[in-house]
């Protein structure tokens, strides 16, 4: 397991190291979340699997289309009902290379971005606010923590994450998030044939929504990124 952090230049000065440790200059800031975001993604061979509150900032969006066109899958879980504030970024003109980066991926067969929608008493569905934030690499590598794909958390905030490059773990992970949102035990699967199965799952989840049914497999189900947050 390994520590990342995003810290703002400026916001920490004292650099005293704890017991045992090098110097760190703390106050030059760090973005070892947002470089290892970048590392992981262009690393990956044959899927990843994200979820996030966010959808990505145009760099992060670059690389998970080069990885796209290598050929790796690529499935993306976020709120299917973003926050207000992305809605009004989706409509100020100053923000249109962000969810023009998400709409560029959504032109690729092997990317699919989904929401979740769950049941209640009455057999009616309604979508589930995703807060998650983690990713995993080709079920050999995971990460999880507080860290958003938007400016602020990859640029401003402070946000720590933990990486785990165990292979055990990663496709744990996977499989056991798969079950959840697929009503499908995936175990038996690779990676890319495990999202090639989700990205199927969802899609026809969305058409039997589209129809006004509710009785659908597990959660999951496809949104457009072209007009996500409209």
């Amino acid at each position: 397991m390994q520590i990342q952090r995003n810290i703002p230049a400026g916001l920490y000065a004292d650099g005293t190291p704890s017991p045992g440790a090098d110097p760190y200059d703390i106050a030059a800031g760090e973005r070892t979340i947002f470089n290892q975001y970048l590392l992981a993604i262009d690393a990956a061979r044959q899927a990843i699997y994200i979820e996030n509150q966010a959808i990505p900032i145009p760099p992060v969006a670059a690389a998970l289309e080069a990885a796209l066109q290598r050929g790796v899958e690529v499935v993306m879980l976020v709120p299917a009902d973003p926050e207000e504030p992305v809605r009004a970024a989706r409509r100020d003109p100053l923000h249109g290379p962000l969810f023009e980066g998400a709409a560029s991926l959504g032109g690729c067969e092997r990317f699919a971005l989904v929401g979740i929608a769950g049941r209640n008493a009455q057999g009616e569905r309604h979508n589930v606010y995703v807060h998650g934030k983690l990713m995993v690499i080709d079920d050999a590598w995971a990460t999880i923590g507080s860290c958003n794909l938007h400016a602020g958390s990859l640029m401003g905030h402070t946000e720590m994450n933990a990486a785990i490059w165990d292979a055990a773990v990663a496709r744990g992970l996977r499989v056991a998030l798969l079950a959840e949102h697929l009503a499908k035990d995936t175990g038996h699967l690779d990676a890319a044939s495990a999202l090639r199965l989700y990205r199927q799952i969802a899609f026809h989840n969305r058409c039997r929504r589209d129809a006004g049914e509710a009785d659908w497999r597990g959660l999951a189900f496809s949104l457009d990124p072209a007009t996500y947050a409209m």
